[in-house]
């Protein structure tokens, strides 16, 4: 069994056992058409690893405080599904150039108060980000969650993301490639998000 394998036995073995807020049970899984569609609609791939969560697992329900945002249609929760809420702020960052969406940063979660989980689809090692725009100042409002899509499910596996009681006060660096992404100046970054509520 390969590395990847392990760790997606761990995650269906806690998303069988545990429910996200909003969610009653766990959704079943996508097949290839939806997963195929998702893409065509986002205009890129899905990291491997992304793609096997909701083809083997489900469609979100699972994952930490609110889970996984379903792939292409609405959740029970009333959550817009990741791709519903890619394009609608790829769209917004069009309308707002003082609040730009990086092209390919898919939202997979949400954590509350405006807060996303979102995994960076063109990076190799499809790094979590999280987008916090709470202090108003969208320079200042990104920040690496996981270097990896890997290391971000062994910490929910684990026990022992930022976001745990156990962590807090634990500070997550600020995503330097976000001017060069969406073309903005550099500022002075915040090392510190707020809680999720």
């Amino acid at each position: 069994m390969t590395e990847n394998e392990q760790l997606l036995a761990r995650v269906a073995a806690k998303a069988r056992n545990t429910r996200p807020w909003g969610w009653a049970s766990l959704p079943e899984p996508v097949d290839e058409a939806t997963s195929a569609r998702a893409e065509a609609a986002l205009g890129f791939s899905l990291p491997p690893l992304l793609a096997e969560l909701y083809l083997r697992i489900g469609d979100g329900g699972f994952g930490p405080e609110y889970g996984l945002l379903p792939l292409l249609d609405s959740p029970p929760s009333g959550e817009p599904a990741a791709v519903a809420q890619y394009l609608a702020n790829r769209e917004g960052g069009q309308k707002d150039p003082d609040w730009p969406w990086p092209e390919g940063v898919l939202p997979i979660s949400h954590w509350g108060c405006a807060m996303y989980a979102c995994v960076d689809c063109r990076s190799r090692q499809a790094t979590v980000l999280l987008f916090e725009p709470n202090p108003g100042d969208v320079d200042q409002a990104w920040f690496i969650d996981a270097p990896s899509l890997t290391d971000w499910l062994h910490a929910w596996v684990e026990g022992t993301g930022w976001y745990e009681e156990a962590n807090e006060g634990l500070e997550l660096a600020p995503w330097t490639d976000f001017p060069i992404r969406t073309a903005r100046r550099p500022t002075t970054p915040r090392t510190t998000p707020v809680r999720a509520s």
